[in-house]
């Protein structure tokens, strides 16, 4: 079954904290719903620019505005929805078979990225034409 923009569900995070700052912990197959299996983080974004505008085959992704915010392009070939992160106690999971584009970055904004996959550039669809025959 292909997957849609609503199968992109935003989830919060547990806090842990007071008056002198909070902690959010994530562990596999709990707070997420997939093993990590690779961390990366995007930064250094100038202002407004945008990131992404790829679809995974397989490997499923979360990612948490652990700074700044932005807004993640959701499209599944036939319908878009545009999500805005702005707190780190708030990740948006993105199922294998969604294009995603990573869009108005603030300035200094950090976007951490969690992944259920190693890096394989087999599973990278990168070009829009391909990914609708992909996903048709």
């Amino acid at each position: 079954m292909k997957a849609t923009v609503n199968d992109c569900k935003l989830i919060n995070l547990p806090q842990i904290g007071d008056r002198s700052g909070r902690i959010t912990a994530l562990n596999n197959n709990s707070e997420i719903p997939f093993a990590i299996n690779r961390i990366f983080y995007l930064y250094d974004i100038p202002g407004g620019e945008s990131r992404g505008a790829h679809a995974h085959k397989e490997c499923h992704q979360f990612l948490v505005a652990v700074s700044g915010s932005f807004e993640i392009l959701l499209d599944d070939g036939k319908t878009q929805r545009t999500v805005m992160l702005r707190s780190p106690n708030i990740g948006l999971h993105i199922a294998p078979g969604i294009w995603a584009s990573e869009i108005n970055f603030s300035s200094g904004s950090i976007c951490l990225v969690l992944a259920s996959h190693v890096y394989h550039e087999e599973d990278y669809i990168r070009n829009y034409k391909d990914y609708l025959a992909y996903n048709s």
